[in-house]
């Protein structure tokens, strides 16, 4: 919930709580995405069972060997960082054309605690933002293992 909604259900103002964050002093995590600060209550954690994902997409079906390696690299990453797998998926659509069923089910998915994936424009490439706060609402995240930008979709389209 955000910052205002989480003050209002505690009886405080929200530039109370605002001056407490900016404090650091807010009694629950909180976290700034854009221009929303999202507050997660510890007391209305769900309690179904989480799960770490790792996603890999490719634009084309020509760059298919690609996807065992973005694989490959996430794995590497999750085990030194002390991720537990449950699950990999992958998928071959353009990032521009928003029709990829897998990464729709895993939003959908309340299960998936936490998205794994090597570049952030593997996941999403504009509005990473957005996709980012609605699943921080939910308490649950997205994990980009290299910051690094990878620019297959924008050549195919100029």
């Amino acid at each position: 919930m955000n910052l205002r909604e989480w003050a209002l259900s505690q009886g405080k103002h929200p530039q109370t709580a605002y001056k407490w964050y900016r404090a650091g002093t807010l009694p629950v995590p909180a976290r700034k995405v854009g221009q929303l600060i999202l507050v997660r209550d510890l007391e209305s954690q769900p309690s179904v069972p989480k799960s770490a994902v790792r996603y890999a997409r490719v634009s084309s079906a020509d760059q298919k060997p690609d996807l065992d390696r973005q694989v490959a690299r996430v794995l590497t990453w999750a085990t030194e960082h002390g991720y537990s797998i449950d699950r990999v998926v992958t998928e071959v659509g353009s990032a521009f054309g928003g029709h990829r069923r897998k990464f729709l089910s895993l939003l959908k998915d309340p299960k998936v605690s936490t998205i794994l994936v090597e570049h952030r424009d593997r996941f999403c490439r504009f509005g990473a933002e957005y996709i980012e706060a609605a699943l921080e609402a939910q308490s649950r995240k997205l994990v980009v293992v290299d910051p690094a930008w990878v620019d297959d979709d924008l050549v195919q389209y100029r």
